[in-house]
């Protein structure tokens, strides 16, 4: 399926999630490297790996397949389509791939493939977001004209609700009614490098009466690791 046909839904809608993690190891710093030995595996001419016509030219769309450190080891996300696309990776009979200057077999450790319901709800989910880039320059200047707690969260809350309906747009989900959403704490903040920049990288943790599968990403960067999703599931 292609960008161009993916058609609205309202209410809710359902939607193909694939997580494959790899055996294999490798530290934070060598995810980049993770994901352009597969975009080169997969064919650089399979635009969803990667998002970009050429060198100079960004397709600025929710990334549908996405690279991850799941623990150690590396993963791949696929979102709808991107379930789709994912075979031009899976296509090839040697999936070694080299990173740092050593050899790594990406032989497939655990592989989950679910159908998901996204659903604006009445009640509330706890999750917790980690390695989130929240802010563009803009807003970065915002939140550092201020040390006020409620301005800060004021405003990473605005952001992350867009974060949320920009991803619904991606997928073709037209979300109808109101989104709530309230960050219960920042548990870390700190610089990180993305495409030679310092951004600041924020852990929270909200509630929302969206519901978003595991391991999915929001915010910037999220094709490259940032930004992870995960449900906090009480006892």
């Amino acid at each position: 399926m292609s960008f161009e046909n993916v058609k609205p839904t309202t209410v809710l809608k359902k939607i193909r999630f694939l997580k494959v993690q790899f055996d294999a190891e490798i530290e934070g710093w060598e995810l980049p490297a993770f994901r352009g030995a597969v975009i080169q595996k997969a064919g650089e001419q399979h635009i969803t790996f990667h998002n970009h016509i050429n060198d100079q030219e960004v397709i600025y769309r929710y990334p549908v397949i996405q690279y991850k450190r799941i623990g150690r080891n590396p993963a791949l996300i696929c979102v709808d389509f991107g379930v789709d696309e994912v075979h031009h990776f899976f296509n090839n009979r040697n999936l070694d791939i080299e990173i740092s200057g050593r050899k790594l077999s990406l032989n497939v450790k655990y592989l989950q493939m679910n159908q998901f319901t996204l659903q604006v709800w009445e009640k509330s989910f706890s999750m917790r977001l980690t390695q989130w880039l929240a802010l563009n320059q803009e807003n970065y200047a915002k939140y550092r004209a201020t040390t006020d707690e409620f301005v800060h969260l004021t405003l990473l809350e605005g952001i992350l609700k867009a974060n949320i309906i920009s991803f619904a747009k991606g997928i073709g989900w037209d979300v109808d009614k109101d989104i709530r959403l309230r960050i219960d704490t920042i548990e870390k903040s700190r610089l990180v490098t993305y495409k030679e920049q310092k951004l600041m990288a924020f852990d929270v943790t909200f509630r929302t009466n969206v519901s978003l599968p595991d391991y999915l990403g929001l915010g910037k960067g999220v094709s490259h690791g940032f930004g992870t999703v995960r449900q906090v599931r009480t006892q």
